[in-house]
């Protein structure tokens, strides 16, 4: 009886540890956000193990299921589509009601997208905060305004077709010398981090449009 918590690669499917492997060859079933993405890298690593779909559509439609299987002496391994499991992903409400029912849980140290972006950033990181993504209607803009004060280094998670408008609302709100690096595509072919004031890279990527996953690194006030 126990929960797993297994860090997916980002993008490069050799960025897995050799832990996670074993974990997920040994487990009774795999939860995954996308049975289609977990799928490929099951693949790769010659795993097969029934796959249930947990992500945030079904997640509080499923959990009593998957808390009574875990309960009749299980081990279940929970994939989400790239990085750590409950990190701007599923897994939150899994783990809260694993805890309340006395289920094990362990999470495997590995990738998350925003700890490369920070570091390759060459924004300071001794200090930061993380906000993964911005609410895209209700407290956005008190959201924002709260940001533009903050004195520490500020990671964002963004897609690619709402950045560019992104980029202008920190802009208007943080001012147009804030530096800022837009991290793209980490660990995969195509990987690109540029970095510059927010209203430069707002008309970098409205000429560029971007495709992949994103992370904003925002420079703390000073």
């Amino acid at each position: 009886m126990r929960l797993y918590l297994v860090p997916s690669p980002i993008g490069n499917l050799g960025d897995i540890t050799y832990r996670a492997i074993e974990i997920l060859k040994q487990a009774d079933g795999i939860l995954c956000e996308d049975t289609r993405t977990s799928g490929i890298l099951l693949k790769h690593y010659h795993i097969q193990k029934p796959l249930t779909p947990y992500h945030q559509h079904n997640e509080h439609k499923v959990l009593a299921h998957i808390i009574s299987q875990l309960q009749s002496g299980k081990i279940y391994a929970l994939l989400t589509d790239a990085g750590t499991p409950s990190v701007s992903d599923p897994g939150f409400l899994l783990v809260r009601e694993c805890i309340r029912n006395n289920i094990p849980v362990e999470c495997l140290p590995g990738a998350t997208a925003f700890v490369p972006a920070l570091v390759q950033s060459g924004i300071p990181s001794n200090r930061f905060v993380f906000e993964g993504f911005l609410p895209l209607k209700k407290g956005r803009q008190t959201l924002v305004k709260k940001l533009a004060e903050e004195e520490r280094t500020i990671i964002l998670y963004e897609s690619p077709h709402r950045l560019v408008k992104t980029l202008r609302e920190l802009s208007e709100a943080f001012g147009t010398d804030r530096q800022a690096a837009v991290c793209r595509e980490l660990t995969k072919l195509f990987e690109e981090t540029n970095k510059d004031t927010l209203v430069n890279l707002a008309i970098y990527y409205e000429n560029h449009p971007p495709k992949g996953e994103i992370v904003i690194v925002i420079a703390g006030k000073e």
